[in-house]
């Protein structure tokens, strides 16, 4: 009985991890064009400490999605979005207010609160029943609010118009389709292998933002022959130095970083 007890496997904490991910993709230095030890990378408007405040504002709603999944696990999938959207808005109100109004961590807050309110719903947690639950919540998600409006008011909803980019919708959608194709190549070994990889395939809204789709396809591309090439801390610093120069961040690979830490970790 006691040998029993002993190898009991503990709950995994989903919300601890949310935590840790994002402290996990702050410390990675040298991160091409973002935040990290060595410099703000291509923000004027952020720093390293400034991401810290963020990280302390947030992390405590990470227990919270988790427990509003729970509440509300006996409801449908297709209607927890109304469920979980007030308390996403909440968090990320509680982040501005800790960054004077910087976006830091806006697509952490919706990748990992997903993560965090999926953890509440289902019965066993594991990488595959978190994603599968997040694409259900996710459903329809897309079309209803990309691809079924015609106003473009938002970034989010130009650049799906104008190169038919889904975002972060469109990877919750799909239960974080890219991160889990990027963690398979993984060797489990450097998150910097896991940044480059994830920078070979994401159609990162924020670089597009920055630098058109010619901006995105310079960092796919430049992270791509790294990959193939081999690559070491002086060739990281150099593609900094190279997406700075040309003011490109690929936040939303930071974002997956964060997601895809969290899957490994349960894994």
């Amino acid at each position: 009985m006691t040998g029993l007890l002993a190898t009991k496997p503990r709950p995994v904490d989903v919300p601890a991890l949310a935590e840790a991910a994002l402290w996990q993709e702050l410390e990675l230095t040298p991160k091409p064009g973002l935040v990290d030890k060595l410099n703000n990378g291509s923000h004027r408007d952020m720093d390293h400490a400034l991401f810290v405040r963020s990280i302390t504002a947030i992390a405590p709603w990470f227990s919270r999605f988790a427990e509003l999944g729970d509440a509300h696990a006996d409801k449908p999938a297709d209607a927890q979005l109304r469920i979980i959207r007030p308390m996403g808005m909440a968090c990320e109100q509680a982040m501005y207010a800790a960054t004077n109004g910087v976006n830091t961590h806006k697509g952490g807050v919706f990748a990992l609160g997903l993560l965090c309110f999926a953890a509440g719903r289902v019965k066993s947690i594991s990488a595959d029943s978190l994603c599968c639950e997040v694409s259900n919540i996710c459903c329809g998600l897309v079309s209803r609010e990309l691809s079924g409006r015609s106003g473009q008011a938002t970034a989010g909803e130009r650049q799906f118009q104008q190169y038919g980019l889904t975002g972060a919708r469109g990877e919750a959608e799909s239960g974080f389709a890219t991160a889990r194709r990027a963690l398979a190549q993984w060797n489990g070994q450097s998150l910097h292998g896991l940044l480059l990889r994830l920078m070979a395939v994401n159609q990162d809204s924020n670089l597009v933002s920055r630098g058109g789709i010619e901006g995105l396809r310079y960092v796919q591309g430049y992270a791509r022959e790294l990959l193939a090439n081999g690559w070491d801390r002086e060739a990281l610093l150099k593609m900094d130095k190279a997406l700075i120069e040309r003011n490109l961040s690929p936040g939303g690979s930071a974002d997956l970083l964060s997601v895809g830490w969290v899957l490994s970790a349960i894994k």
